[in-house]
């Protein structure tokens, strides 16, 4: 049975010192072998920005995609190879700007991968510009005199359109971390971890410290229910969004493959595709 360190490889991130994606990598490895898989039979497609090299760290199948469009092709995987666990991964400038329509599109199809966002609240690999997750009045390069644009709810956002599985970290916390990418995987639909993950270069506001003044872990909320989506919604409300842990899974509503006609039949992958004359003379005749 593979361990953590199987899936290990030897390219070394070039991350900032300090930067939370190295707790995420380091996650993402234990959870994957936790749930006892091995590394040929996991699959991270990642996006664009400083997180989106992560695909490239991990020992397993890998693909570094184009900027926002890490879960078209993680969604093309996993229906290509349904023995596959899917992981895709990204920033919150790639996850819920240029890729958010993927995003909302994802979740509602509630197709069986899951999808890990770094968010840092800025735009690293760029030098430090607002993303869609930087406060109103954030001062950065691109807006010296403070943004005057909205921080997006991503998690009320998710549970608006549908999300099966909505969940919470800080990078920090890498038992509380693992335990959720490793429900997210088990989970048989759409699984949306959001890990505030700062960065140690560019954003001197949301820093390690403010975030540990600031989260509230639903662990610690008496009496929550992450079955309840009203209570899941009104605890978001109530704390701005600063949680962490498990916040919303719906268990009976059926995966996308589950639906898809035909998918419970002998995989693509696994099929015979020598193609003899009578096999071409059938299928020619289908379109006839």
């Amino acid at each position: 049975m593979a361990t953590f360190k199987d899936f290990r490889n030897n390219v070394k991130p070039n991350w900032c010192p300090g930067c939370g994606d190295f707790s995420v990598q380091a996650a993402i490895q234990r959870a994957a072998a936790n749930v006892g898989l091995e590394p040929e039979q996991l699959a991270v497609i990642s996006g664009i920005g400083c997180s989106g090299r992560i695909s490239g760290y991990i020992n397993a199948y890998g693909l570094h995609g184009i900027h926002g469009r890490s879960l078209p092709i993680a969604q093309g995987v996993k229906m290509a190879n349904r023995d596959l666990t899917v992981i895709a991964s990204g920033g919150d400038g790639d996850g819920y700007a240029i890729g958010m329509s993927h995003t909302i599109h994802a979740i509602r199809r509630n197709i069986d991968i899951t999808y890990i966002v770094m968010d840092n609240q800025i735009y690293g690999l760029t030098k430090g510009q607002t993303s869609p997750r930087s406060e109103m009045g954030f001062k950065t390069k691109s807006t010296p005199q403070g943004s005057i644009e909205s921080a997006l709810s991503v998690m009320e956002m998710a549970l608006t359109a549908g999300a099966t599985f909505v969940a919470q970290s800080f990078s920090t916390d890498l038992k509380d971390l693992t335990a959720l990418i490793e429900a997210g995987i088990k989970h048989k639909g759409f699984s949306l971890i959001n890990v505030f993950s700062p960065c140690v270069t560019y954003n001197k506001v949301n820093t390690y410290d403010w975030f540990k003044e600031n989260l509230t872990k639903l662990a610690d909320v008496e009496g929550y229910d992450p079955s309840d989506r009203s209570m899941a919604m009104q605890t978001l409300m109530k704390n701005n969004s600063l949680v962490t842990g498990l916040i919303y899974q719906n268990t009976e509503k059926p995966s996308y493959q589950e639906l898809v006609h035909g998918y419970n039949e002998a995989p693509l992958v696994h099929a015979d595709l020598n193609l003899d004359e009578e096999k071409f003379n059938k299928l020619v005749g289908e379109f006839m």
